[in-house]
């Protein structure tokens, strides 16, 4: 029996913040599905890392997503390494811990609208030109649902996601006209590195079961969840939608 297409096959993509966490989780679905995949990291080591496992369709990139000669660097190695650039994910990110709204310093607030809402000013400059002159591309920006439901105690990274949405959501009309589809994926609380940082306390069992209470379908959202709604996002199938925040939240939205 044939095996069936794999959806991203021939497509050439950026995963930024993929040496691990969900941005891990979509760089190794979209390789398994086809594409040539450059895995953007400032983690240097873990984006090598991730890169060897994916084999030869895959290369690393040490990018700080707000810098601009970063950003600038790792959309070059895309055109260079593969010959063009089709979908990408925005999914970097950063957080302060949950605290009150006065506690956060100005430092780490704009290391926050940095990584978080620049980034999307940067990656969008540099990588429309290529998609435009390729016919077309796909945008994704993973966002959360805390720019859409948001609570108290990460006033500051609720405000940066809620900008990423309304970016996404206003790139997608300013872009259709160069058939580059903006969608945005809102998570849920993951199992992710920064965890305990949105907690504001230690990552146990029993400070996770406190939060997966919120969840109405039990549980916290996983990097496998992320990378279908991305893959979803990227995959031609999709190529009527643009402008939609997709919340993957097991229904905490509701």
């Amino acid at each position: 029996m044939a095996q069936p297409a794999k959806k991203l096959e021939g497509k050439v993509a950026i995963v930024t913040g993929a040496a691990s966490g969900f941005g891990r989780g979509i760089a190794d679905l979209f390789a398994a599905e086809g594409a040539s995949v450059v895995v953007a990291d400032i983690n240097r080591e873990g984006a090598a890392s991730v890169a060897e496992t994916l084999g030869g369709k895959a290369v690393a990139v040490a990018c700080d997503v707000s810098f601009k000669d970063d950003v600038d660097a790792m959309v070059r190695t895309a055109i260079e390494s593969f010959g063009g650039l089709d979908i990408l994910v925005n999914n970097a990110g950063t957080t302060h811990k949950n605290q009150p709204f006065d506690q956060v310093g100005e430092a780490e607030f704009d290391r926050i609208y940095a990584v978080n809402v620049k980034s999307l000013y940067l990656t969008t400059l540099a990588a429309v030109p290529h998609m435009e002159r390729c016919g077309g591309g796909v945008i994704i920006n993973v966002a959360s649902t805390a720019g859409v439901r948001p609570r108290p105690g990460l006033t500051w990274y609720n405000g940066s996601k809620g900008a990423a949405i309304t970016l996404t959501k206003s790139l997608a009309a300013e872009l259709a006209p160069k058939k580059i589809r903006v969608n945005a994926i809102n998570p849920v609380m993951g199992e992710t590195g920064l965890l305990s940082q949105f907690m504001g306390m230690p990552d146990t069992a029993e400070n996770r079961a406190r939060f997966i209470g919120t969840i109405p379908l039990g549980r916290l959202s996983k990097p496998s969840d992320i990378a279908n709604a991305a893959l979803f996002l990227a995959d031609p199938a999709s190529a009527f939608i643009t402008g939609v925040a997709i919340e993957v939240d097991g229904g905490r939205c509701v």
